[in-house]
């Protein structure tokens, strides 16, 4: 049955390919963005990959009157309004907890007096922490952390109390969340507000846990967007990858198509209410494999991404993701090798301007101390 919806942050990058898929199925949506100029550049009035058909609503999640307005006849809400970055959110604190944080809040308190059929909220893998972990005995790893003393003596690998390297498995929704950077606890929180007013106001509500999103419409000029974007911006202008620690970190990097099939799912899935679901491709790469993926699909394979050995305060290991949840009661699957994402990201690319301001980024972390 046609709805319809209201897409918070519609006007960005995940957001804006939701607004199309649930086009295509026939809603009405309204997008509600404040336009972020770190995201969209300075006085960009509307995207021009946004629908025309989506109707937009400039404004901030945090504003009682746009979020009304926004809400009028509304049947659904997805929740995608967020700031996202682990680096910045570890220096703009008061920030990023405003967003995140009240900007759910403001919502929230708008849809207990305004009840909708179904809240879809996108959450992140970096609740986790670090992944889930076994010993070499079998054995399950808890808490999980590395110490800054082996980070600064380049010992990456996490290891249990005798010394020996723990081994990375795929990470389920069960796991305990750690939450190593301001932008997990405000994803974290977001998630739990969600959860405990859907609850207690007969709001049906879906909890999607979003891993590493690439694909068209990414802000290439943005550094702390997705580490795939940044890796394609300083291809474009010439430049090296910059790649953490040793590159052998693993992680899930997901087709935004993908990410696209599994929220448009937990609209309409009879059981998917009261759940929360990873949302990812179920293979896993390391970061430097993903870098010459990226360089070859710009046919940029003479450039070597730069292994800087530096460690960024809120990373973790490893962390790739369990997506049996997500089959079983959405019958989510994903379709998008990361391979054949690349190469239709690639022809995106040839007519994107990326500004690189990696370095700049990288500089703001080493003076607060938040690189070591």
């Amino acid at each position: 049955m046609a709805a319809h919806v209201l897409v918070t942050g519609g006007a960005g990058f995940i957001g804006s390919h939701l607004c199309d898929a649930l086009l295509a199925r026939g809603h009405r949506v309204r997008a509600l963005d404040n336009l972020e100029v770190q995201v969209h550049g300075p006085g960009t009035p509307r995207p021009d990959y946004l629908h025309p058909e989506v109707d937009l609503v400039v404004g901030d999640v945090r504003d009682r009157e746009a979020v009304e307005h926004a809400l009028e006849g509304v049947d659904a809400v997805y929740h995608f309004a967020s700031l996202v970055g682990v680096g910045q959110s570890m220096y703009e604190i008061e920030r990023y907890t405003d967003v995140n944080v009240r900007g759910t809040a403001v919502l929230l308190e708008a849809l207990v007096r305004r009840p909708v059929s179904r809240l879809v909220v996108a959450s992140s893998m970096s609740i986790y922490g670090e992944g889930a972990y076994r010993d070499v005995e079998g054995r399950s790893a808890a808490a999980v952390e590395r110490t800054v003393e082996d980070l600064r003596a380049g010992r990456w690998e996490p290891r249990d109390g005798s010394g020996r390297p723990l081994v990375p498995l795929p990470t389920p929704e069960g796991k305990r969340p750690a939450l190593p950077s301001v932008y997990a606890m405000t994803k974290y929180d977001q998630e739990q507000v969600c959860r405990v007013v859907g609850r207690a106001y007969g709001i049906p509500t879906v909890v999607l846990r979003f891993f590493n999103t690439y694909g068209t419409r990414q802000a290439l000029s943005n550094p702390y967007t997705g580490v795939l974007a940044i890796f394609a911006s300083r291809l474009l202008n010439g430049k090296p990858p910059l790649i953490n620690e040793d590159g052998l970190q693993k992680r899930d990097f997901v087709s935004v198509l993908d990410v696209v099939q599994a929220a448009v799912l937990a609209l309409s899935c009879p059981h998917a209410p009261g759940g929360v679901f990873n949302v990812a491709s179920g293979r896993r790469f390391t970061v430097a494999e993903a870098a010459r993926l990226v360089a070859a699909s710009l046919g940029r394979d003479d450039i070597v991404p730069e292994i800087t050995s530096k460690y960024r305060v809120g990373d973790v290991r490893h962390c790739f993701a369990d997506i049996g949840q997500a089959r079983r009661v959405l019958g989510y699957e994903p379709r998008v090798p990361l391979e054949e994402g690349l190469v239709e990201l690639a022809g995106w690319l040839e007519g994107q301007a990326a500004e690189d301001r990696v370095a700049d980024a990288r500089a703001e972390l080493e003076a607060r101390g938040l690189s070591l």
